[in-house]
């Protein structure tokens, strides 16, 4: 499956576009664009908008990767998008040890559609934002 237009839209809300390279939060790596991390993203990096769209298509293609590879049971559109959205967020690789993969895998989508509000935390603590994020994903997951 592919990442539709809503869903593409769902992470340019849930992430914004900066263009100057900064840390989320002390400690976290440096990110620029749409959310964007790597080893290329280090602190004085300025990047344009076509960049930072470019750069936002190739992390949602890691993304459907991912979930296309680790996902066996069938998806809907929505169900997909709220998970490319959820991976975005959190990187390619963790959702391959997840209790959400495991019991989505196993069927049972309301399960897994309850793991959404448990990644809401950063270094920690609750984080207002990621809260506002997983109840976004786990709503379209659900509809």
């Amino acid at each position: 499956m592919h990442t539709s237009l809503n869903g593409i839209e769902l992470i340019k809300t849930n992430e914004g576009c900066v263009l100057t390279a900064y840390q989320p939060l002390v400690g976290d790596p440096w990110t620029i664009g749409w959310g964007s991390t790597g080893p290329d993203v280090h602190e004085g990096l300025i990047w344009t908008q076509d960049q930072a769209d470019a750069r936002l298509m190739q992390d949602i293609g890691h993304c459907e990767d991912e979930i296309n590879r680790c996902v066996t049971v069938t998806l809907t559109q929505d169900e997909f998008d709220a998970l490319v959205d959820f991976v975005y967020n959190i990187g390619p690789g963790a959702l391959e040890s997840s209790t959400m993969l495991h019991l989505l895998n196993e069927g049972d989508y309301q399960g897994a559609a309850g793991q959404f509000d448990l990644w809401d935390h950063a270094h920690g603590r609750v984080v207002a934002d990621l809260l506002r994020r997983r109840q976004s994903e786990q709503n379209l997951f659900d509809s």
